[in-house]
């Protein structure tokens, strides 16, 4: 039942050119960093990655990125990585853009052993009627294209159909977690990365805390360690390593303050 690794070089080390990925975070928002950086190591390629955005430019998922690493991207956001959109718009990158709510039912809906669900989502647009680019030629033109998806009415209104998503293996980023796998996650990283650890056959966990089973109360519990296989224990360095996309700052003239 301990499924603590020695390190994440050795969590990895098994995943091959070609995998399926599914990648928590949400920007640069609990992502786990540790493991993209040591699947960079080892030279992985031609990886299929599901995750809301690509990281950015140096950081997250734009590390394997930069060297070509990545062959498709299933996601919700281009932005903050030009890179991405260089690599998309220059025919290099295959990309499936889908709304960010689809994304995360369709890795909630695979987790979960559901195969297919219906949606608002996407109706009367490309989504539904295809035509989406997912590959560009390196003349601008439109190299492969998006289906069709399957429609259907309920109650008066349209539905589109849409696939659950399961992947070969699943990084995540956890807060606390124990030697069983349970995981416990901490504001904006919940958003994508228990969805990430469900469609995962096999998921790997980077995790800040590490504590002794029973020390974590089952009402605190975010994902089961049923859906966990490895877990990795961050040092305090690699827990604090954590940057922010965009640092706003407004100051206060009432009492002449600034904050982040």
């Amino acid at each position: 039942m301990d499924k603590v690794r020695a390190n994440a070089a050795d969590a990895v080390a098994d995943i091959p050119d070609g995998a399926s990925l599914a990648v928590g975070g949400f920007g640069l928002s609990g992502i786990p960093g540790v493991l993209i950086q040591a699947l960079h190591a080892q030279g992985t390629t031609g990886l299929e990655v599901v995750s809301n955005n690509c990281g950015v430019d140096g950081r997250g998922l734009g590390v394997l990125l930069a060297d070509r690493r990545i062959a498709r991207v299933t996601g919700s956001y281009v932005g903050e990585n030009k890179e991405f959109a260089r690599q998309y718009l220059s025919g290099e990158l295959e990309v499936e853009l889908v709304p960010q709510g689809t994304l995360a039912e369709r890795l909630r809906a695979g987790g979960a052993g559901i195969p297919a669900f219906y949606t608002p989502a996407g109706v009367g647009t490309q989504v539904a009627r295809g035509g989406l680019p997912w590959r560009y030629r390196p003349d601008g033109r439109v190299a492969l294209a998006s289906p069709p998806r399957e429609t259907r009415d309920f109650a008066g209104r349209a539905y589109v159909l849409e696939h659950g998503i399961t992947t070969d293996f699943a990084l995540v980023r956890a807060w606390r977690g124990d030697r069983h796998g349970n995981l416990v996650f901490r504001k904006s990283a919940a958003n994508f990365n228990p969805l990430a650890a469900t469609a995962g056959r096999i998921t790997v966990a980077e995790v800040e805390q590490l504590v002794e089973p029973g020390e974590l109360s089952p009402d605190e519990v975010h994902l089961p360690g049923i859906f966990v296989q490895r877990i990795v224990v961050l040092t305090p360095a690699e827990a604090a390593d954590k940057q922010i996309e965009h640092l706003s700052l407004s100051t206060s003239s009432a009492r002449g303050t600034v904050r982040a």
